[in-house]
């Protein structure tokens, strides 16, 4: 009678510990869900990321950060204009950077719409975002 007890004893704890582990494994098979990615910061990653980095902090005396900046917060057809014609030998927060901008202006109005608004809400920014209509005007004066 005790080995019978002993038996189902075992049987009942190896099953209670298969059930656990199951359960274990079900959790832990769940993918995690990715944060969906705005079309501004795609063209971020794809465009700006290299030279101004993950995060905005830009190189020193490279290429300038893009966090924090009257560049980047204050006038947009400046901006705008930099994306469009590029930038090169420009003092930009009292500092020098070596590294020349290339002008972006093979983007749509829409795209680098998109992604100067992602910069300007991005890395501690908060101004308002870019239309592609601004962008349109700006493109338009030669």
């Amino acid at each position: 009678m005790k080995l019978l007890a002993t038996l189902f004893l075992c049987l009942s704890l190896s099953s209670a510990i298969a059930q656990t582990k199951k359960s274990a494994t079900k959790v832990a098979a769940k993918p995690a869900v990715a944060a969906t990615k705005t079309p501004g910061q795609l063209i971020y990653e794809q465009n700006c990321l290299t030279c101004h980095q993950a995060n905005g902090s830009g190189v020193p005396n490279l290429n300038p950060p893009l966090r924090g900046t009257d560049w980047v917060l204050g006038d947009k057809t400046r901006l705008i204009n930099v994306l469009l014609k590029g930038l090169q030998g420009q003092e930009i927060e009292g500092d020098m950077y070596d590294n020349a901008m290339p002008a972006h202006d093979f983007l749509n109005d829409t795209q680098i719409a998109d992604v100067l608004t992602y910069i300007r809400s991005s890395f501690g920014n908060k101004a308002e975002a870019v239309t592609a209509e601004e962008v349109k005007a700006v493109r338009a004066v030669k």
